[in-house]
Order: C-alpha cells, then sequence, then structure tokens
C-alpha cells in the first residue's frame, strides 16, 4: 500500500474512533435538531479541514503541540455564552422568519464553522492528527483525519435529525442547553487542570 493510502486509511480509522462520544459529534446532534443536516456538515467539513490543517502542519514540521489552556477557557466561556442564549431562546416576526429561511442556510454554516472550530482546538481530535502527522505523511493524515472526523459527525447529524422530528423544541432546548455547559464546564476543568 503507498504511503498516502495508509496514511490517509490509518487517521481516517483513528479519528473516527476518537469522535465517537466525542464532544463535537454531540453538539453536531444537537445543530442538527435546528438547522439542516447539509449546513451543519458544510460547516463541520470547513472547520475541520482548517483545523486538520493546523494540526498536520504542526505535527509535521514542529512535532510539538499546541497549548491549549487559553484555548479552552475561551472556548468554555463561548459554550457557555451558547447555553444561555439557548435558554434564553428567540422568537421570530414573520418577516425575521421568512429572512431566517431565505438565507439560513449561510447563517447555519458559519455558527456551526465557528462553533466547531472553537472546539475542535486542542480537543483530543485535533492532538491525535498532531500525533499522526509526525509518523505519517502529512497530506495523507489530513485527508484521513478530515474525513473520519466528518463521518463520524455525519452519524451524529443523522441521530439528530430523527430526534427532532420526536421530540418538543422545549425539551431539544433544554437538552441543547444542557450539552453546551457540560461542554463549557469541562472545557473550564480542562483548563484548570493544566495549571497543575
Amino acid at each position: 500500500m503507498n504511503g498516502l493510502v495508509a496514511a490517509t486509511a490509518v487517521a481516517f480509522g483513528a479519528i473516527f474512533v476518537a469522535e465517537m462520544g466525542d464532544k463535537s459529534q454531540l453538539m453536531a446532534l444537537t445543530f442538527a435538531t435546528r438547522f439542516r443536516a447539509v449546513s451543519i456538515l458544510v460547516g463541520i467539513s470547513i472547520a475541520t479541514a482548517l483545523v486538520h490543517a493546523v494540526s498536520v502542519g504542526v505535527g509535521a514540521l514542529l512535532q510539538v503541540s499546541l497549548p491549549t489552556r487559553v484555548i479552552n477557557i475561551a472556548a468554555g466561556v463561548l459554550f457557555l455564552g451558547f447555553g444561555a442564549w439557548t435558554l434564553r431562546g428567540d422568537t421570530l416576526t414573520e418577516a425575521e422568519r421568512a429572512k431566517a429561511e431565505r438565507t439560513g442556510g449561510r447563517g447555519a454554516v458559519v455558527t456551526a464553522s465557528t462553533a466547531f472550530f472553537l472546539a475542535e482546538l486542542g480537543d483530543k481530535t485535533m492532538l491525535a492528527t498532531i500525533t499522526l502527522a509526525t509518523d505519517h505523511g502529512w497530506l495523507g493524515t489530513w485527508i484521513g483525519s478530515t474525513l473520519g472526523m466528518v463521518a463520524a459527525d455525519a452519524l451524529a447529524i443523522v441521530v439528530g435529525r430523527a430526534l427532532g422530528k420526536r421530540l418538543p423544541e422545549k425539551v431539544i432546548a433544554y437538552g441543547a442547553a444542557t450539552l453546551f455547559f457540560v461542554f463549557g464546564i469541562v472545557l473550564g476543568i480542562e483548563a484548570i487542570a493544566q495549571l497543575t
């Protein structure tokens, strides 16, 4: 097997497994209950491609990991804010609803890209990608890790869409807010643990 194919296969398998049950997979499930699946998948793909490009660059060129404490603190605060925003809820006028339906795809893509980019900085899949890039070719590692994460999150989107059709909107909002709070708290705990 040539080096590119081997690196792609190894990275795909490792990141797909690492992503199972990860916070970004849970975020994909949550976002899928509120936005179109295609928009979320595009947002995830953009964020993943960017984060993993940074990861393989760091792994291939510098062979060091990024400091994650400050990133975890910033992301944790943002997730707590996302949770509060979700609980507060929003109401739309008919004019706003019509506008959101026309431009909702772009808004969902930007929202998902931003959230996933922040969630993945310093995450275990980013660190795993850095590690893989130190032992395998950067291109195969980037392709495989990006495809592995997008595939795992696509599974979460399918589950999220199914739940969104069966659960009341308040239950979904409370669940989403809870997940955002949990992500924020976990990131804060990780940042504190890095101080010791």
